[in-house]
């Protein structure tokens, strides 16, 4: 149970982890809470998924939780001084392939909440925003999602400033990495080790890991002697690609005001693809196609996927096929507009995935005092203002139980064959040539 007294670890200082400090501080002043990152919160570089140029900010889910989670979070966004100034309203501009956007429109009524949003003909959306979007890929489109209440967040420079808070309020930031989780003789988790070999112990030990978890549960498991610690499967670490564009000030005029642009796909056909309008600095950003696994044999015997080894997780090394990526999600959002455009960045970001899109944020049923808090999906960073308040809520046992139930350690997990966002590419297969057999 959360008290005001307690000691808390947060393993990982993205979204999960420096939310739930942010709350955890606010709720409890008096309680020792300490986040342990490899990287600092400040540094130029990090492997979170959370620290990024920029990420959407949207309520559009078909899933209703996750709407209504999202509505709370834009609330925070538009009235609370400390968010504030990283939310950009620019509206969202969904092509739908099937009733997607009539299942957002409806949640929206359930939950009460009036927006400006509406779906359009392909037609209609075509003249749109000045004809921005009327070279895009409309094959097997069925209509487009306007949501003018949708927008998108300068991630990184948030995530660095609610951590600064997070310190200024009484949070502990240690920059070290983590070798295994610790346990006592009763088999409770208490704590950390460190690389160096140092321990640092805590009554809560929450991993907000993101795809680094499951390698850290294999490596704890093959040292406590603790199997059940494993992942088997609940968590797979999945990479996908980024990249950006600078725009000259002609072209900027025409996408300065642009929406957030999604394709959005079936589970058939693939991930959904998008595009965010551009940052302060004219980048124009896109992500790609394809997410992919890493499998490794972690220990002897035992291959999980998981980030590469080096210390950045090689995350700038990003291979020719994945620069095509980002080559076919600018065309088939600019078609023409776009043919002349040099990327300029490119970066492979890793998250933490479940079959069915869900976090994980629950008590581990193999060790006392070892929460999880993780799973993005690539979906996570929108939540950033209020996901904390829910892993408080998971650690004070008063977790709605429908939330409870959908982030369980341990529930009926679906077929990801359903799940668009899935990883279905292996790394090596975008690494290395296809070598094929002669005859």
């Amino acid at each position: 149970m959360a008290s005001s007294k307690s000691s808390y670890l947060i393993i990982g200082a993205g979204v999960f982890g420096v939310s739930t400090a942010y709350h955890l501080i606010k709720k409890y002043p008096d309680a020792s809470v300490t986040l342990v990152d490899r990287d600092a919160y400040d540094a130029d570089s990090r492997v979170a998924a959370s620290w990024d140029w920029n990420k959407v900010v949207r309520a559009d889910y078909d899933d209703i939780a996750y709407c209504k989670l999202g509505l709370e979070a834009q609330d925070v966004f538009r009235s609370d001084p400390l968010w504030k100034p990283y939310f950009h309203e620019t509206g969202i501009f969904w092509t739908c392939r099937n009733e997607y956007a009539q299942e957002v429109i409806d949640n929206y009524a359930k939950l009460g909440r009036k927006a400006d949003l509406y779906a359009v003909s392909v037609d209609e959306a075509k003249k749109m925003h000045g004809g921005l979007f009327d070279d895009a890929d409309y094959s097997g489109v069925k209509e487009v999602l306007i949501n003018k209440t949708s927008g998108w967040a300068a991630a990184g420079d948030c995530l660095q400033a609610i951590t600064r808070e997070s310190l200024r309020l009484g949070v502990k930031y240690i920059t070290a990495e983590v070798a295994s989780l610790q346990f006592d003789a009763s088999g409770r988790c208490s704590g950390v080790k460190k690389r160096g070999g140092e321990v640092l112990t805590a009554a809560h030990v929450i991993l907000c890991t993101g795809a680094f978890t499951p390698k850290l549960l294999e490596l704890s498991a093959q040292s406590s002697g603790l199997d059940d610690l494993r992942a088997d499967g609940r968590i797979v670490a999945g990479g996908i690609t980024t990249g950006m564009t600078t725009l000259d000030d002609k072209t900027h005029e025409k996408f300065v005001d642009m929406p957030v642009g999604v394709q959005g796909y079936s589970a058939e056909i693939g991930p959904f693809i998008g595009s965010l309008p551009p940052t302060k600095d004219k980048e124009l950003k896109w992500w790609g196609q394809t997410i992919f696994t890493n499998t490794r044999e972690v220990l002897p015997g035992r291959s999980i996927s998981m980030p590469p080894l080096e210390p950045d997780y090689a995350q700038w090394k990003v291979p020719p096929k994945l620069k095509e990526d980002i080559d076919h999600a600018n065309q088939v959002f600019y078609g023409r507009k776009g043919e002349g455009w040099k990327m300029d960045k490119y970066r492979i970001c890793w998250d933490a995935f479940t079959t069915s899109a869900d976090f994980i944020i629950s008590p581990h049923s193999a060790s006392n005092g070892l929460y999880i808090a993780t799973c993005g999906n690539f979906h996570g960073w929108k939540f950033f203002p209020v996901i904390g308040k829910y892993v408080i809520q998971m650690l004070e046992g008063s977790l709605d139980p429908n939330l409870e139930g959908k982030w369980a350690w341990n529930r009926e997990r679906p077929d990801p064959k359903f799940n668009p966002d899935w990883p279905r590419t292996e790394m090596r297969e975008v690494l290395e040539p296809v070598r094929t057999s002669k005859l």
